[in-house]
């Protein structure tokens, strides 16, 4: 199990990506599974791996939703702008 560590985001990269990098991150951290995410987020086992993936970009409900399925304030879950 990989978690990125803090410094090792890639700036250059889009915030989706950098959001999806982060998602799984906090994911793994708690133990669980894409498909347990997207049941508490009520989202589908596949639109989270899309995030994960950064092949997707969430609405701000789906950031809101996700946030309380991890158990964690929004903000742990958004890139910082100022590494843009």
């Amino acid at each position: 199990m990989s978690t990125v560590q803090p410094g090792t985001e890639n700036a250059g990269d889009p915030p989706r990506v950098r959001f999806g990098r982060r998602l799984r991150e906090l994911r793994e951290a708690a133990g669980l599974r894409q498909v347990d995410v997207g049941t508490r987020a009520g989202v589908s086992t596949a639109y989270i791996s899309e995030l994960e993936r950064g092949g997707r970009s969430p609405t701000l409900d789906v950031i809101y939703a996700l946030a309380r399925a991890l158990g964690v304030p929004v903000a742990r879950l958004l890139p910082d702008p100022d590494d843009d």
